[in-house]
């Protein structure tokens, strides 16, 4: 099955089931000597893994990760860095009702017209177990950039379901199961997530991953745009449906003088278009916020087609996330991370020696 590696310079493939015997990765165009081990991307996949609180699949695994190539005495070779989390905790027997019935709004119906087969142990391919491998590089992309040029990524949760989450401050992220950058709104997000689960339904959420510290200058125009990679990498998160830079669908009521971020030579003033102009990173923060749909797989019953073509109906038992957006935030960061190393990688091999004319605008006016 072909797509299954994404990136140019910094190149990212995958392989690996839900249900399977693992999950692994292969991460091609590390640059040698970057201080790398397990333990550098055990912290971001800890971030993620299920069973991580009761509003979570309740899928017990480790999520341990073994480096098998790349890495030598502690650093990057410059060779292909490959590496393999095993599933622990499998149970295919949960899926045998749906082998012959598609969920709505699941890849299941799709990946049985485009292949003639599938796997349907919760999703086989399909399935967001398979973010771990992004993760992983997302750790090695995100550990090179803060050496190299002091980018930091993070994310957060900014809305779940119907409840917004205002923004409090980046240390109360890592201090709940929400990722929530506001710890008085974790005892709302409790209840709406218990109450959620009761009813056997799905929602959805919305995720904003930020990106400090990128030099003006990345980014390959036209058809190598640093927003359009972002989008498309964001997009090619399982359930994502919408992204947004910087701001996004709200500039269609600006007007071009609101909209328009203004220059002085303290710095910019506003940051509507999220750190990008015409594709090049312009040395402000970039910033992503993305969409993710309710979860397919829910308890209540829905009206779907056997794959005789026959009607049915369909209701999903096991362990599922009843929202994926609750552990997107680590996914997202990943992402952004990746996009932002091949860029730098690109740039550097064609524009490493260029000199601007023009001093660089400061990030912000102070």
């Amino acid at each position: 099955m072909s797509g299954n590696t994404f990136g140019t310079l910094f190149c990212v493939t995958s392989f690996g089931e839900s249900h399977g015997v693992a999950y692994g990765g292969v991460v091609d165009g590390c640059p040698p000597g970057l201080e790398l081990s397990a333990a550098d991307l055990q912290r971001e996949l800890d971030r993620r893994k299920p069973g991580s609180s009761r509003h979570v699949t309740q899928r017990r695994e480790s999520d341990a990760v073994e480096i098998l190539s790349g890495v030598y005495e502690g650093r990057t070779t410059g060779t292909a860095i490959g590496f393999l989390v095993r599933n622990e905790d499998q149970r295919p027997k949960d899926y045998a009702a749906l082998a012959a019935k598609f969920r709505p709004g699941h890849a299941d119906y799709t990946y049985w017209q485009k292949y003639g087969l599938r796997d349907p142990r919760g999703g086989g391919r399909a399935s967001a177990r398979e973010t771990l491998v992004r993760v992983a590089a997302g750790a090695i992309a995100k550990k090179w950039l803060a050496t190299r040029y002091g980018v930091k990524v993070r994310g957060c949760l900014a809305q779940l379901g119907s409840l917004a989450i205002p923004f409090e401050a980046w240390d109360e992220v890592d201090a709940n199961p929400f990722f929530a950058p506001n710890a008085g709104m974790v005892p709302r997000l409790e209840a709406f997530m218990d109450e959620l689960r009761r009813s056997g339904d799905s929602c959805g959420a919305r995720v904003n991953v930020v990106a400090e510290g990128v030099p003006v200058g990345w980014g390959e125009p036209v058809y190598g745009r640093l927003d359009a990679d972002i989008a498309a990498a964001m997009m090619s998160i399982n359930a994502v449906k919408g992204v947004e830079i910087g701001a996004g669908f709200a500039a269609v009521a600006q007007k071009g003088s609101e909209h328009g971020d203004e220059m002085t030579s303290e710095g910019f003033l506003s940051n509507n278009n999220g750190g990008v102009l015409g594709g090049i990173s312009t040395g402000q923060d970039v910033t992503v916020s993305i969409a993710l749909k309710p979860t397919s797989s829910i308890r209540l019953p829905r009206r779907t087609i056997d794959t005789a073509g026959l009607p049915t109906s369909v209701q999903t038992e096991g362990r599922h996330d009843p929202c994926v957006g609750i552990r997107a935030t680590p996914i997202a960061e990943a992402m952004l991370a990746c996009v932002l190393m091949d860029h730098a990688l690109r740039h550097r091999a064609q524009c490493g020696d260029v000199v601007p004319p023009t001093r660089p605008v400061p990030a912000r006016a102070r």
